[in-house]
């Protein structure tokens, strides 16, 4: 089988509930077309049903079409496609990469890889079940792989035969289903759509093995297939909280436009960051890894497989464990951003045991804790050794005063039942566990708080104490020290930069959600951490830094005068390396200080991550 175009196929664009207009589909170069395109454009401007070009949306119009969002914190992102036929297997080859690569890593020609379309038939597809497991894991919103870099649609695509309706003994429109499903379910649908990449169209980007393509331009694929495809799916399947554009590429401005533009359908849509450079979307994408610490921007969120695989692959064990997928969960939400936790529908349709078996996991920890989780906030008062915090604020009374709840997530629970929570100064009103409603005695002294618990945690993984506050959230500064392990890791956005006048200013910048102290071109400038060493001896020093000099020359130690480290290049600024420094030694317990200062003469700018200590046993 074969897949062209439908020249006779009509589209409609629907401006508002009483204007639809049928364009005919791969007409680019006709006048009716161009006709057509500018009448709707001056009718979507027109009819004010949609912000214009120069309307920008206010903060309250913006937290107003965020809140959904902010408030659920967890989702299920899905890769299904007909990869999963031979689960990313090419030849009974295992292909490097996720499975929903294999027909790139594998260089699979495209007539072969359209076979995998006549296969797929996922019989024990339930689109009620499916949203059901995700619902009952305690997510909010499903996002899907309408079209992933294949090109092959997972729905029925008015502007490609290559799709799951027309090119598969299925028949079926898997989009269509899940929406009623998620419809039925109060679970909001996203699609995920790769706008750049289409290794099976003439013009998409990515595909340079197969040479039987006849090449046409990247604008013509854009408005052949993408645009359209993006318009169908934001116009006939009801209500769409999410588009999830993917791998951004270098396109035109026109391409860009018409896409980013499209949007515009539904304007209480929530985009992402990855359409292009120049379309940094509602909130930031964050790929396999938490961040360190909070992204500056405010909305953000982490995708993330629940195994090795983004989509199913043959042989793919490495599931991640209940408890990782729980604190993961925590973690995310305590620096302010949503988790969006894949899973790899198999060909038949169904999950396999062991995500199905780590959903149910955590709806059950989430059946109990999810008030800790949803619409909560970044902790005030940072991460712990042995837990994770969030907060969430209640609406200022009559008079003013606002009542808080900080929910305390113990992963560590202390085997002398007390636990110190450090940097809160506010008085602890009540305190309670969330697993059955016990009360917990709560004590204020110097340091912070300090919670008498029971000798046993009500959870292996995280068992989650509320503690009820008002008025303004008060904090000290936490002044880092060793942790049991021996172990200090000092960071850049916890640091105090010692800049001198008219010189250019070292600051904290970011690269991957990652903080660094950047723009390190003055010699006399200097990088230190306040810390507290709990006993006297020795400590390995490493840091994590990027070098494009052939080399650098700085000192590293209290007051920056113990040891002295010459690192060399790492390649370029966005090669980060850790490096193994020296030793250095601590005489005797109390505060202290760590500098980093440059050795005048020797120096060339650096971007520096981290400064880790680890004490050395005698």
């Amino acid at each position: 089988m074969t897949f062209g175009h439908h020249p006779d196929r009509f589209e409609t664009i629907i401006l508002n509930s009483n204007i639809r207009i049928p364009v005919p589909f791969h007409r680019p170069h006709s006048t009716m077309y161009h006709k057509l395109i500018t009448l709707c454009l001056l009718t979507l401007l027109s009819s004010g049903s949609v912000l214009a070009e120069g309307r920008s949306e206010t903060q309250t119009e913006r937290d107003a079409r965020m809140a959904w969002w902010r408030e659920a914190k967890f989702g299920m992102f899905v890769h299904w496609g007909i990869y999963s036929v031979v689960g990313g297997e090419y030849k009974g080859q295992k292909l490097p990469n996720s499975a929903e690569w294999m027909m790139n890593r594998g260089k699979v020609p495209i007539a072969e890889y359209e076979k995998y379309a006549a296969q797929f038939n996922p019989t024990k597809f339930d689109a009620d079940e499916f949203v059901a497991r995700a619902k009952n894991a305690g997510m909010k919103y499903l996002v899907i792989t309408a079209k992933h870099h294949d090109g092959f649609s997972m729905f029925g695509s008015h502007a490609s035969p290559y799709n799951v309706v027309d090119a598969t003994p299925f028949g079926r429109d898997i989009m269509k289903e899940l929406s009623e499903a998620c419809q039925k379910q109060n679970i909001r649908l996203g699609f995920y759509y790769s706008q750049a990449q289409d290794w099976h169209h003439p013009g998409g980007m990515g595909n340079g093995w197969d040479k039987s393509l006849k090449r046409v331009s990247n604008d013509e694929y854009v408005r052949e297939k993408a645009a359209p495809e993006v318009r169908q799916l934001l116009t006939e399947y009801g209500p769409i909280g999410i588009f999830w554009w993917d791998t951004p590429r270098k396109m035109s401005e026109e391409s860009f436009n018409s896409l980013h533009s499209l949007t515009q359908l539904r304007p209480d849509v929530i985009t992402n960051d990855r359409l292009g450079d120049e379309f940094p979307g509602d909130y930031d994408t964050f790929e396999r890894q938490i961040p360190r610490n909070a992204p500056q921007r405010q909305d953000w969120e982490v995708c993330m497989p629940i195994s090795g695989s983004w989509g199913y692959k043959l042989g793919d064990e490495n599931f991640k464990s209940t408890s990782t997928l729980i604190r993961n969960l925590v973690d995310i939400a305590s620096k302010g951003g949503n988790y969006l936790l894949n899973v790899s529908p198999t060909g038949e349709g169904t999950l396999l045991p062991q995500a199905i078996e780590r959903l149910e996991q955590i709806g059950e920890w989430m059946s109990v804790n999810s008030e800790s989780i949803y619409g909560t906030t970044a902790s005030p008062i940072g991460s712990f050794e042995w837990g994770r915090c969030t907060l969430k604020s209640g609406k200022p009374d009559a008079e003013g005063q606002q009542n808080h709840l900080l929910y305390i997530h113990v992963f560590d629970w202390p085997s002398d039942g007390k636990l110190s929570v450090p940097g809160l100064v506010n008085t602890v009103h009540d305190a309670h566990l969330l697993a059955n409603g016990d009360a917990v005695t709560a004590t204020s002294n110097d340091e912070g708080v300090t919670l008498s618990l029971p000798s046993e945690a009500p959870d292996d993984i995280a068992s989650v104490i509320a503690l009820r506050i008002s008025g303004p959230i008060e904090t000290k500064a936490r002044v880092p020290s060793p942790n049991k392990n021996g172990e200090l890791v000092l960071t850049a956005d916890e640091s105090y930069i010692h800049n001198n006048e008219g010189s250019r200013q070292a600051d904290v910048r970011q690269h991957d959600g990652i903080s660094h102290v950047g723009y390190w071109l003055d010699e006399q400038a200097s990088v230190q951490w306040d810390i507290k060493i709990n006993q006297p001896g020795k400590f390995k020093v490493s840091a994590t830094m990027s070098v494009e000099g052939e080399q650098t020359t700085f000192r590293v130690g209290p007051a920056g005068g113990q040891l002295e480290a010459t690192v060399p290049s790492t390649g370029s600024y966005g090669k980060y390396v850790e490096r193994e420094l020296g030793t250095i030694e601590f005489d005797e317990a109390g505060d202290t200080s760590i500098l980093v200062k440059p050795v005048p003469g020797k120096w060339q700018p650096m971007n520096l991550r981290e400064v880790k200590l680890q004490r050395v046993e005698d």
